[in-house]
């Protein structure tokens, strides 16, 4: 039964507790992912480290009692599609000709993409706050700062190691399949607890995926297409450490903090610990891979964040949560 309760304080504050956690694991995704790039293609790699959170998603789903309607299935498997293999591809092949920095500021538009959502696609008459003038100002300012952004990326052949217009477009395109994700789960999330939505998203996802991958590499004797078959034996220990921790933490773990953070405080406020991610994952490219930010880019970073920040921060009432009992 859905019930209209406002949150108790300790719930509260285990919620931004939650969100605070999942923001600190969401900036060492790339991070991390980029060590298991050097020995793969994106496409197993993807493989790889959703498999390691479907794995820890497993026992959540199996504890768990469900029903899902029609219409609500349906949602499930357009969350999944958005989520999973739509999003994740087009993100790490975006990192693949990237840098992690980058990529990482780049992400910095997701909650001001979200106050855009909110402001869209808010049912008529909802007391949910719009956009306002100052909304409007950090995305004014949070575009100008991804074009800036991306002209610190080279508009050739991709370098390893340098950024790219390609990449940092992808990584761009890839935050409206993740925004698509979000709305769909929050839809879920009104008749189902966040943890049977996380789980079964992230597992239907990693089904979806296996297709995707391994289907050409499965079908290459029918179609004497040269497709190598997904590493193994050559990947070293850095790696598959890299694959788990990205699976498990930075994938499973995230989203079931994020998904139970937001069910129990409000999600406009719990938006401004999506800023650690691209301060975090910026922060571990320059200091752990070596990279650099050129002027533009700093500028352009600086302007994603400072709109996302404006956007999170400002006053908002109290917002009644949505508990399952």
């Amino acid at each position: 039964m859905v019930t209209n309760l406002r949150t108790s304080p300790r719930l509260t504050f285990l919620g931004y507790g939650a969100c605070f956690v999942a923001g600190c694991l969401w900036g060492t995704g790339f991070y991390f992912s980029r060590l298991a790039l050097n020995e793969m293609s994106v496409e197993y790699m993807v493989l790889y480290r959703i498999l390691f959170a479907c794995l820890g998603m497993l026992p959540v789903a199996l504890l768990s009692r469900w029903r899902f309607s029609g219409a609500e299935l349906r949602t499930l498997l357009l969350s999944a599609a958005f989520g999973i293999p739509i999003c994740c591809i087009l993100q790490f092949q975006g990192l693949a000709r990237t840098t992690v920095s980058h990529a990482s500021l780049m992400v910095g538009a997701m909650p001001v993409l979200l106050g855009v959502a909110a402001t869209l696609f808010a049912p008529k008459g909802s007391k949910e706050e719009r956009l306002g003038r100052i909304g409007w100002m950090a995305l004014f300012a949070s575009t100008i700062g991804a074009a800036l952004l991306t002209q610190g990326g080279s508009h050739g052949a991709h370098t390893r190691g340098q950024p790219s217009l390609t990449g940092d477009l992808l990584v761009l395109v890839s935050l409206l399949a993740a925004l698509a994700w979000i709305l769909l789960s929050k839809k879920l999330m009104l008749t189902h607890s966040p943890s049977v939505v996380s789980a079964y998203t992230i597992l239907i996802g990693g089904a979806m995926l296996l297709p995707w991958v391994l289907g050409p590499w499965l079908l290459s004797p029918l179609t004497h297409a040269r497709v190598a078959p997904p590493p193994f034996a050559a990947i070293s220990w850095t790696a598959w450490g890299a694959l788990a921790f990205s699976g498990l933490l930075c994938t499973a773990t995230t989203t079931l903090l994020w998904n139970w953070g937001i069910h129990h405080v409000p999600a406009s406020r719990a938006g401004v610990f999506l800023n650690i991610e691209p301060a975090l994952g910026s922060w571990l490219g320059i200091q752990l891979l070596g990279e650099h930010l050129g002027a533009f880019a700093w500028v352009g970073g600086g302007l994603i964040l400072a709109a996302a920040i404006t956007l999170t921060t400002r006053g908002h009432e109290p917002e009644p949560a949505i508990l399952l009992e």
